[in-house]
């Protein structure tokens, strides 16, 4: 026989599923025939054994079918975070101590007082005009803080302004109560000599007054509750001296020759220097009228930025110790600047708009000047009296 009674032997998968498929097309149960099927036949098969799809267990006939869970998707990379900088140099921080205050020491820089104590580990040195036209230094540690630091000088009245935006500590001799009370007004926490201050010391190697220096750990470790932050950013940074606007826009310059009414300082381009400090080659030498000025420790002076500002300065009514009229510059409004980074020298503007906002540089064409990271030095050269030459 050729066919068997339905019920006797083992049923055919066959059967079931073209069963299936006439009960969906004709809507009644049939028995399936034993033959090969056409290929056209075989497509339409595949589509109904997935319309016959076994329902999910416990689930009501007729319910829709769950759509299968997703795969988790693989999460986009978190951006690399910007690297810490130094704020008063621009320079990864590699090391402690970015958390703490910055410093401002006011340092001498008549011929007795040299050579200097620090000077060549400061952030930023600011160079004024004082009686008799010479200069005196305003100094800003942060990164790094020497242990000796002086010549150690009285205040003027433009100090308040230079380290008004740094807040954190101002370290002199003493001075004038005006100009005191000014510095406090701008937020500073005053340490002096005369005041009694820890920190301080005289030195048997030179004479009065140029034998004042301050210890910057014992200084710093004075800071109270209100003055222990870190300073806010001075100014904008480029991530390297070959992307510094100097370089980028200005031209090549082999020297800055700078003239107060009494002094002469200057800088040469090193291309070769090095600041000590990991910064990288190239450097400005600094020298007091040609002669190469170094520090206590026998380093030369170099600054990885020197800028130039021309200023007003004013006779006031106050007189120092010797009786002599004391000169203010005047550090608001905005005046020509010329700002030497790189072996190249670029025209700018500065601007400032009180003592507790910071010195803005900003290029022809606009934009904010960047700097390159490193140590910078900024020459507050008199429109009247001063002069500067760039060769």
């Amino acid at each position: 026989m050729r066919s068997r009674a339905r019920g006797n032997g083992p049923a055919d998968p066959a059967d079931d599923r073209v069963s299936c498929v006439r009960e969906d097309v004709r809507g009644g149960a049939t028995v399936a025939r034993r033959r090969a099927l056409p290929a056209a036949a075989l497509a339409v098969l595949a589509l109904a054994l997935g319309a016959c799809s076994t329902p999910t267990v416990g689930s009501a006939p007729g319910a829709p079918v769950a759509k299968p869970t997703p795969s988790p998707t693989t999460p986009a990379p978190s951006p690399t975070p910007e690297p810490e900088l130094w704020p008063l140099t621009g320079v990864v921080v590699e090391s402690d101590g970015a958390d703490r205050p910055a410093l401002s020491v006011k340092i001498e820089n008549s011929a007795p007082a040299r050579p200097q104590s620090g000077l060549e580990d400061a952030d930023i040195v600011w160079e004024e005009m004082v009686e008799g036209g010479i200069t005196r230094f305003n100094a800003a540690y942060h990164s790094t803080v020497p242990e000796a630091l002086g010549p150690v000088r009285s205040i003027r009245p433009m100090d308040a302004a230079i380290s008004g935006p740094l807040g954190g500590l101002l370290a002199f001799s003493g001075g004038v109560q005006p100009y005191i009370q000014k510095a406090r007004d701008a937020g500073l926490q005053i340490l002096t000599e005369d005041g009694g201050h820890a920190g301080f010391y005289r030195v048997s190697t030179r004479r009065a007054p140029h034998n004042l220096y301050g210890d910057g750990a014992e200084l710093l470790a004075q800071a109270d509750g209100s003055h222990k932050k870190p300073p806010a950013q001075q100014f904008a940074y480029a991530a390297d001296s070959a992307s510094a606007s100097a370089v980028v826009g200005g031209r090549p310059a082999a020297g800055i020759d700078i003239r107060f009414p009494s002094t002469n300082p200057g800088w040469t381009w090193q291309a070769d220097g090095d600041a000590g400090r990991g910064w990288g080659p190239g450097v400005w030498l600094r020298d007091e009228a040609g002669a190469t000025q170094h520090a206590a420790d026998g380093d030369p002076i170099v600054a990885t930025n020197v800028v130039v500002l021309r200023v007003e300065v004013v006779i006031t009514e106050a007189r120092d110790v010797a009786g002599n009229r004391v000169p203010e510059t005047i550090l608001s409004g905005a005046g020509a600047a010329q700002v030497a980074t790189g072996g190249h020298v670029v025209e700018a503007t500065w601007s400032k708009a009180g003592d507790l906002k910071p010195l803005v540089l900003t290029g022809k064409d606009g934009k904010p000047v960047q700097l390159a990271p490193g140590s910078t030095w900024i020459e507050l050269v008199p429109t009247s009296g001063g002069s500067v030459t760039v060769g």
